[in-house]
């Protein structure tokens, strides 16, 4: 091919709800950076042109939470090129069902298509033989790819330049080293469709933890790896070059992350002598406190928010599910340090543990709202999710299982619970944020907010704005739409009022 133009567009699906229409936003809330990840290394392979100086790779990135993917306009442009291919990326498997519609569409105009992310990754690396969704998508002529992108994707854009794609491509045994690696970034038009301009970037990937109900253990490894400072630095001034200031760091745990202190200390030097402002949300675990000057730096760099996994105040739920590093006597204390340093808490917590009853999952909400100091609590139940132990264990038991993925969304019941059965474990779920989104508890938030003169009050209220309307599960958002594209069909251009969900964090894999 003499001279020419190779179109690819990397998509981040969005799934389908209860009735089979894809859930979107106008303006969606948790960045992809699953999506940010991939568009750097396509990015810097164009840049360096690796198909030579004669052929341009052009890139686009849609995120279908917030974007109408226009399937026929896209293929459309690929076969005005002349060449291209469709990358679905950060493919959870809650999403996987909504991959396949989309994927068919470009399959049956013979275009080339690649579905990678957390539900093929973790398949992969868990189950003896492949799932019956995932020989479907093989069979229809799509490849699949499993573990992270860097070091592979030039390989992979010449497979699919020269039309010779391989069927799967598994790089999970082949980690890749951050420090130095191509950054992630997204354009600012991209970044501008999230409600408050977050983008965002992982300062490293892997996690030494074992929790039975996890994904990243298995799918990235229990071996940490690190991006250094200078990366990080690099990250947000390419983001500030084009006004982009919010950053989500999607480190499972950036607590455990060996340059942490490295990373936050140019972060500071930044602020302080440079007069980059960062906004950051970080996740960390419930021991953090006990590292000396991680709270402190931390609120130094500015964060406004951090996310912690708590997951429960039940000792014999978190011994079960090999949660053994949280120890619920220092939960408060925890809390209590973040409260001082002037930084939102948001806590996961989750519901359907073996013992959990409908009784004492109130029980332990009431002794939440009285006893532990937290602003935010997101509610999930425990769900087998493939790539993690429990769904191996289950599987391999022949225990029974949803076979719908849309369900895999951490609010529906996916298998049986010991002493409740699956409608029951949902309106428990339901429940809970009415039993702890009170109107009296959401009024102690904010007073206790306004006495801890926390940094970002604003943020608290438009987060207990959200999570509120989550006491009547159905309630409509306003900020929600849901366009008319019932599952298995082609999309439509109607769009009608919908209800807005929680979603599992966007993670690096592709």
């Amino acid at each position: 091919m003499s001279g020419g133009r190779f179109k690819v567009f990397l998509i981040k699906p969005s799934r389908y709800d209860d009735d089979g229409y894809v859930i979107q936003w106008r303006r969606s809330l948790i960045p992809a950076n699953s999506l940010a990840s991939v568009y750097g290394l396509v990015r810097h392979s164009a840049d360096v042109r690796i198909f030579g100086p004669d052929i341009e790779i052009e890139v686009v990135a849609i995120d279908e939470c917030n974007t109408v993917v226009n399937c026929q306009r896209i293929a459309r442009q690929i076969e005005e090129a002349g060449a291209g291919l469709i990358c679905l990326v950060g493919v959870q498997s809650n999403q996987f069902p909504r991959s396949v519609d989309i994927a068919r569409q470009f399959r049956d105009k013979n275009i080339a298509v690649v579905i990678g992310g957390f539900h093929v990754s973790g398949c992969l690396s868990m189950l003896p033989a492949l799932p019956e969704d995932i020989q479907e998508v093989l069979d229809m002529g799509v490849s699949l790819f499993a573990g992270e992108a860097e070091g592979q994707m030039e390989n992979l854009l010449r497979d699919a330049f020269e039309r010779k794609l391989r069927p799967i491509y598994n790089c999970l045994h082949e980690l890749p080293n951050l420090d130095g690696a191509q950054i992630p970034i997204l354009p600012a038009e991209n970044i501008r469709r999230q409600v408050t301009d977050f983008t965002s970037f992982d300062a490293g990937r892997g996690c030494p933890f074992q929790c039975s109900f996890c994904t990243i253990i298995n799918v990235q490894g229990r071996k940490s790896r690190y991006r250094t400072a200078d990366d990080v630095e690099e990250i947000i001034r390419a983001n500030a070059a084009q006004g982009v200031t919010n950053f989500f760091v999607t480190d499972d745990n950036f607590a455990r992350n060996r340059n942490w202190e490295s990373i936050l200390d140019r972060i500071i030097w930044l602020r302080e002598n440079e007069g980059f402002k960062p906004s950051l949300i970080f996740q960390v675990d419930t021991l953090c406190h006990r590292i000396p000057g991680f709270i402190e730096k931390v609120a130094r760099a500015g964060c406004i928010s951090v996310f912690i996994g708590l997951e429960n105040i039940n000792p014999e739920s978190l011994m079960g599910s090999k949660k053994r590093q949280n120890k619920i006597w220092e939960y408060r204390e925890m809390l209590l340090a973040w409260r001082h340093s002037g930084v939102i808490t948001c806590a996961g917590y989750i519901l359907g543990f073996p013992t959990d009853t409908p009784a004492s999952i109130a029980r332990d909400i009431e002794t939440i709202q009285r006893e532990l100091p937290i602003d935010i609590l997101e509610f999930f139940l425990l769900t087998p999710l493939p790539g993690s132990e429990d769904h191996k264990r289950m599987y391999m038991a022949g225990v029974s299982m949803d076979s719908d993925m849309n369900r895999y969304d951490l609010e529906h019941a996916c298998a049986d619970h010991p002493t409740m059965d699956r409608a029951t474990l949902e309106k428990v779920y339901r429940d809970a944020w009415s039993l702890y989104y009170t109107d009296s508890h959401v009024e102690t938030l904010i007073r206790r907010a306004s006495v801890s003169n926390l940094r970002s009050q604003r943020k608290l209220i438009d987060d207990l704005t959200l999570f509120f309307r989550r006491r009547s599960h159905r309630e409509r958002s306003p900020v929600a739409i849901r366009v008319v594209s019932p599952q298995g069909q082609n999309p439509a251009a109607a769009c009608n009022a919908g209800r807005q969900s929680p979603c599992i964090l966007s993670c690096p894999i592709w």
